[in-house]
């Protein structure tokens, strides 16, 4: 039975914002927002987005960074029952088409500059290709001339309601709250369709294995277009709890934060923690509020986890896009050892088994498999991909994760290496076949086979190990530069090493771990 009352993100967010009205809910440098104030701004977007004519069930975008927009925008489409599309402010033009083309996108909200980047030029300029999105919504102090499908987010919001929102009907279970795109291995991105309880049944399991309560401030550095940025949002809303927003992570910057905002919670990937800690100011006046917190998005060495543990005791949490995303979590209650070794246990509800590689089979405790998972957080499937969908299920409805693992007697996970070559830097997903198809369309490469190199800082770099064409003369960064032309900047090889020929395998496939 689905209590409708908790797992709909609009629901639980009304709840919190009548519970504790004058709470402060964003802090985003010298703006302060409290929960009704949000949902003031959340209702009007909503009535807005009516007003447009985006009905339950279309798509919105929004392309912004970590600003309070977004989460206004998020709770906006959880009212209006439409479906939020969290784009990479970062995506080239190219890709930016793909993913608002791919989603039937019927309205956006985007940033007016940012970063370098005038988005009004970028969407100007694939608009015409894209019929679909009727109106484009500009977070800014834009004065410009705008022609009619083009609106400012200040005037629609500042129409404020005249009753309090009304919420959109649905299951929510069954009911989309968000596409998130995941880089396919074809090289083409998968829209990874999530419902309202895939969101608030893990966020709320991860707010209790941390402890989160609405006396907590929570650091929002993780990118919220990415399924552990939007948990992180997710999280703090169903805790009731205070979110301080960072633009874009930087060490010096978050450092800062924390101390000025006295935040309590701090959740990012391995990198972002690393970074944190080689920061000069660190050493200089070590943080002392910092309580808890989700270290995740690749793996976590024991020496890490141990020291960051020193000034915040995090949990080491696993998930994937497709699940919403947390699969298991390390608690408090844990022996040291698990910790530290292993990715915990799942969460409620959520039932994980280790499976045989080629039969599919079930392994037993401490043997490696591919980890399978089913349960309230699993996606709804790829959108508009239902042969992606039923291939990555087996015939139980269990999600294949691609990711392998050795399961102890008492449930415990350990995640020992990928079944893909994936390469994950910096938290980000880089599918090597993307990159290798596209280095194989410059004229001076022969053949391109891309590796992950280990990495303190990063993880993993990205290494493009190139096989020239005979006779030609090319230079890495030529080619890297190639690259950035195409692809988004995280994507980008950050070595390029030339090769006469490489080893391959009896079928005539590249030896990779010779590379």
């Amino acid at each position: 039975m689905v209590d409708v009352a908790t797992d709909h993100l609009a629901v639980l967010f009304a709840q919190a914002a009548r519970e504790h009205p004058e709470r402060e809910f964003l802090v985003f440098g010298s703006r302060r927002m409290t929960y009704a104030q949000v949902e003031r701004e959340a209702v009007a977007l909503a009535e807005a987005l009516a007003g447009l004519g985006v009905q339950p069930g279309d798509r919105l975008a929004v392309d912004l960074p970590n600003w309070p927009e977004w989460v206004v925008t998020l709770l906006a489409a959880a009212y209006r029952g439409v479906v939020l599309v969290p784009l990479d402010p970062s995506l080239t033009a190219h890709e930016l088409k793909y993913q608002l083309r791919h989603a039937e996108v019927r309205a956006a909200v985007v940033a007016e500059t940012y970063d370098a980047s005038d988005f009004v030029e970028l969407y100007d300029d694939i608009l015409p290709d894209l019929p679909d999105l009727r109106a484009l919504i500009l977070v800014g102090g834009t004065d410009r001339w705008l022609d009619d499908r083009v609106y400012r987010y200040a005037d629609l919001v500042s129409k404020r309601p005249a009753a309090p929102g009304a919420i959109a009907p649905g299951d929510p279970a069954t009911q989309p709250l968000a596409i998130l795109y995941t880089s396919g291995t074809m090289g083409k991105p998968k829209g990874v369709m999530l419902s309202h309880a895939n969101i608030t049944v893990t966020a709320r399991a991860s707010g209790q294995a941390l402890g989160t309560t609405g006396e907590d401030r929570v650091l929002g550095a993780v990118p919220v277009f990415t399924i552990f940025g939007m948990h992180v949002v997710a999280v703090t809303i169903t805790a009731g709890a205070t979110l301080v927003l960072q633009e874009q992570f930087d060490a010096a910057g978050a450092l800062e934060l924390i101390r000025r905002e006295r935040v309590t919670v701090v959740h990012g990937v391995p990198t972002m923690f690393e970074l944190l800690m080689r920061d000069p100011s660190f050493e200089e006046s070590r943080p002392t509020t910092c309580r808890s917190g989700l270290v995740a998005g690749s793996p976590v060495s024991p020496d890490l986890a141990r020291r960051i543990r020193q000034w915040c005791d995090v949990q080491i949490a696993y998930g994937l896009t497709e699940t919403g995303p947390t699969v298991t979590v390390t608690r408090f209650e844990d022996s040291p050892e698990r910790r530290t070794q292993t990715v915990g246990r799942p969460i409620a509800g959520v039932t994980v088994k280790v499976v045989d590689l080629k039969s599919g089979g079930l392994h037993g405790p401490e043997a490696v498999g591919e980890l399978v998972v089913k349960g309230p957080n699993v996606m709804l499937g790829y959108y508009r991909m239902p042969g992606e969908t039923s291939r990555s299920l087996t015939a139980e409805g269990f999600l294949m994760t691609g990711d392998l693992a050795i399961l102890d007697e008492d449930g415990y996970v350990r995640i020992v290496g990928r079944r893909a070559e994936v390469i994950i830097r910096g938290g980000y997903k880089i599918y090597p076949r993307e990159l290798e198809d596209l280095l194989r369309t410059h004229p001076a490469v022969g053949d391109a086979c891309v590796v992950g190199i280990p990495n303190e800082t990063l993880g993993e770099l990205i290494c493009a190990c190139v096989v020239p064409t005979e006779g030609s003369i090319v230079t890495g960064d030529e080619l890297k530069d190639f690259c950035r032309e195409a692809v988004a900047d995280h994507k980008v090889p950050d070595l390029v090493r030339f090769f006469d020929t490489f080893p391959l395998t009896g079928s005539g496939k590249v030896k990779r771990r010779e590379l």
